[in-house]
C-alpha cells in the first residue's frame, strides 16, 4: 500500500453525496483514510472546488462553506498552495498530457510528492497512467484488503 495519495475534488464529493453512483467506495475510502491516518495530500484548490460544487449543486452557500470547513480540519489531510512553482509543474502536465487545468494541479501534486492519485475521472487516468500511478475508489479499497 503507498504511504501517500492524491484524493481530488471528484471523490470528496462523490462521498458526499449518497444519490451518486461510487458514493459507498468513495465514503468507505475516505473513512479508512481516516481512520488509519493515512496521509491525503491534495492542493489547496480542493476546498474551493468542493464549495463551489456543493453551493451551485444544493444552492446553499452555508451547507458548502460548513462542508469546505470541514475538509480542512481533517487531520490527515495536507494542502499544498498553488504557488508558482506548482502552476508551472501543472501548466507543463497539462500541456503535456491534454488535462483540464485544475485535473493538471491535482496531477502535478500526486506527482510532486509521489503519490497515487485518486480519482473518479477517466479521462485524467488515461492520460497520466504513462506517469503517474492512479486508482478509482474502488480500486484503492481493494488494495487495502
Amino acid at each position: 500500500m503507498p504511504t501517500t495519495y492524491t484524493v481530488d475534488a471528484s471523490v470528496f464529493l462523490n462521498a458526499f453525496n449518497p444519490y451518486e453512483a461510487g458514493h459507498e467506495e468513495s465514503r468507505r475510502l475516505l473513512a479508512r483514510m481516516q481512520d488509519e491516518a493515512v496521509p491525503i495530500i491534495a492542493p489547496a484548490l480542493l476546498l474551493p472546488e468542493v464549495a463551489a460544487a456543493i453551493a451551485r449543486g444544493r444552492d446553499d452557500a452555508d451547507l458548502a462553506r460548513r462542508f469546505a470547513g470541514k475538509l480542512r480540519q481533517l487531520p490527515h489531510l495536507v494542502l499544498t498552495p498553488l504557488d508558482e512553482t506548482l502552476a508551472r509543474q501543472a501548466a507543463d502536465v497539462a500541456a503535456q498530457h491534454r488535462l483540464r487545468a485544475s485535473v493538471a494541479v491535482y496531477a502535478a501534486v500526486a506527482l510532486r510528492f509521489g503519490s497515487t492519485l485518486v480519482t473518479l475521472d477517466r479521462e485524467q487516468r488515461e492520460r497520466v497512467a504513462d506517469v503517474l500511478p492512479s486508482r478509482l475508489p474502488a480500486e484503492a479499497l481493494a488494495e487495502w484488503g
